[in-house]
């Protein structure tokens, strides 16, 4: 038994098991499972509501239903919990479906409108098309490897997101887009960081990375881009939109996040670990806010550093993910930008003890985060965040360092 042990440690360190074929052979069978029950959830649910009474693609229903009051002018009902409920109702003819609530800001009503102008089949399908290709073009960019595309698509968090008909494709484009045009494009990659405001919890930590590495021509890009959003929603739907907005975010706080309408297992933030372990709310939030704080700490050295790019890509991808006390499970998407770029290095400059592993866990905990905190409390999705970023922390000093110490032994030498 010892032996074995020392095997599978062994293993986990140097990370020889994750050979190429069967890296691609999991991914081919995690597809291949995915899509049978895909298409076994859409065989047996009756028209457009599933057996378990929700709509298939659950909640894309809040963004068609949406897009269906501003298409009647009254965009401004949708931050209204009971009319935006009404209007779900009315997108599958008056049946009975869960409340999905409508949180974003009121440029994002630009998709919602897009979406509803179809029937739903055809606008779900093209809303996850759409963006599930603008995600994989932007893996596909960030690590031009063979086998990129297939195990990008088979990542856990991608069936999860198709499984919601949520958003998490467009915000790993955003951001893996951004990040990858960053020193080639700056002020597309600034407008790129705008358009993310759409979920503007995923950016608090972004203009702390664009400051320490004074990238200010993507923050003009990103401040007049949003300025632009703003206005042009202004423009199109008007004040009253914004008003109701501002009204609807303290319903968002406290019963979305606060009471835990969501599921505490469903999120993967430090404040969910703590409410679900039974914390008040001020110390689920102290704790948020004491890692936010050390996270935008080590972000603004890491980003003002001469290390590599790709570890800078990926500890911002990861931190913008633990920052935010309200991520869900779908959209670790996102996480599959750090996983890439912190590849992209590995590849270039070879990976060390244990990361290959450490790597593989951050691909799968997408499959087992919600079922496993819902059974036992512990909180994967945060756990391997953590080990994630604090590896790409570890690996960004100990390079520093050797890059120090080779600068320095031809003058030692002399």
């Amino acid at each position: 038994m010892a032996h074995i042990w020392q095997g599978i440690c062994k293993a986990l360190r140097s990370g020889e098991w994750l050979t190429p074929a069967r890296a691609r052979g999991y991914a081919v069978i995690l597809l291949v499972i995915g899509s049978l029950a895909f298409a076994g959830w859409i065989a047996v649910s009756d028209g457009l509501i599933d057996r378990n009474g929700k709509p298939i693609g659950t909640d894309f229903s809040n963004v068609y239903a949406a897009g269906m009051l501003t298409w009647q002018g009254k965009s401004a009902d949708a931050y209204d919990p009971a009319l935006q409920h009404a209007a779900e109702q009315a997108t599958f003819d008056g049946r009975e479906v869960p409340f999905y609530g409508w949180h974003y800001p009121p440029f994002f009503f630009a998709i919602a409108v897009l979406v509803a102008s179809l029937p739903y089949a055809p606008g779900l399908a093209l809303w996850l098309a759409a963006s599930f290709a603008a995600y994989l073009a932007t893996l596909r960019a960030i690590l031009p490897r063979p086998e990129t595309l297939l195990i990008a698509s088979a990542f856990p968090a991608v069936l999860i997101n198709i499984g919601h008909g949520q958003n998490g494709f467009l915000t790993a484009a955003l951001l893996g887009g951004a990040l990858h045009l960053l020193d080639r494009r700056p002020w597309i990659a600034g407008v790129l960081i705008g358009l993310l405001a759409y979920k503007p919890q995923f950016g608090v930590l972004i203009p702390i990375a664009l400051m320490a590495s004074r990238r200010w021509s993507s923050i003009m890009a990103a401040i007049l881009t949003i300025a632009a959003l703003i206005a042009i929603s202004f423009a199109t739907l008007g004040s009253s939109v914004w008003h109701a907005f501002f009204d609807s975010m303290n319903f968002t706080q406290v019963v979305v996040l606060e009471q835990g309408g969501t599921g505490w297992e469903k999120i993967q933030s430090a404040f969910s670990a703590a409410r679900n372990w039974g914390a008040d709310v001020h110390t689920a939030y102290a704790i948020q806010i004491a890692l936010g704080i050390i996270l935008a700490a080590t972000l603004a050295w890491l980003w003002r550093s001469e290390v590599a790019f790709e570890l800078k890509a990926s500890a911002l991808a990861t931190a913008s993910l633990l920052a935010t006390p309200y991520v869900l499970d779908y959209d670790l998407v996102a996480l599959a930008i750090a996983i890439a770029y912190f590849a992209r290095h590995g590849f270039k400059c070879g990976f060390r003890d244990y990361e290959i592993s450490l790597l593989a866990a951050a691909w799968i905990v997408p499959l087992v985060s919600r079922g496993l905190a819902g059974a036992t409390g512990i909180p994967s999705g945060l756990i391997v965040m953590l080990a994630l970023y604090g590896f790409t922390l570890h690996r960004a000093m100990t390079s520093r360092e050797s890059a120090t110490i080779a600068a320095a032994q031809p003058i030692a030498q002399a």
